[in-house]
């Protein structure tokens, strides 16, 4: 539960360099192919580019479930 304890578990997060290797994909590759090629990534996302992408957060929720990789192919619009 790193939300109770932020400052002390951003700390950790840091010094262990768990996140590191996660954070230079995405810096590398880009957000989208790092997600693809990635299956650590690739299970963190719940939602992308306005579509839910875990299914229990969209039938909780009463929303449509997209897979990952169907909503990253849409192209973000800003």
């Amino acid at each position: 539960m790193p939300g109770a304890v932020p400052r002390t578990s951003t700390i950790a997060l840091t010094l262990t360099n768990v996140t590191l290797p996660y954070a230079l994909q995405m810096a590398n590759k880009g957000v989208y192919k790092a997600i693809a090629e990635n299956e650590a990534l690739k299970l963190g996302v719940n939602a992308a580019n306005g579509e839910i992408t875990f299914e229990a957060v969209a039938k909780d929720l009463g929303y449509d479930y997209v897979r990952v990789e169907n909503a990253l192919e849409k192209e973000l619009v800003v």
